[in-house]
């Protein structure tokens, strides 16, 4: 398989679906995106990279059945799969590969 390239929006989303487990809906990974990077991105932004995700088969999604506390309508779940796993462990790898002897240019001069 091709490697897959993420955009960082997509990478966090990928993170945030591993951090909660399991399937989840857009709104608990906005939140887990929000609370471990101070930033948080519009739903529409999640919504957006979730569909890019599944495009590209790195997680797929479901309609649940509707309740009546949404007004009769159906949240769509979201699950990471084997390739967005593997897609995460090559970003990881290539962003270490990136730091690699450049981190002491951001330490503070003194």
């Amino acid at each position: 398989m091709p490697r897959v390239f993420l955009g960082e929006v997509e990478y966090f989303v990928l993170l945030a679906l591993l951090r909660l487990g399991g399937p989840q809906y857009g709104v608990p990974v906005l939140e887990e995106i929000a609370v471990r990077t101070g930033h948080r991105p519009s739903r529409a932004a999640i919504y957006i990279a979730l569909q890019r995700l599944e495009t590209k088969g790195l997680v797929n999604s479901w309609l649940a059945e509707p309740t009546a506390e949404r007004g009769g309508r159906a949240r769509r779940y979201f699950e990471l799969q084997p390739a967005g796993l593997t897609a995460l462990r090559d970003a990881r790898q290539a962003q270490l590969k990136m730091w690699a002897n450049v981190e002491h240019h951001l330490e503070p001069e003194g």
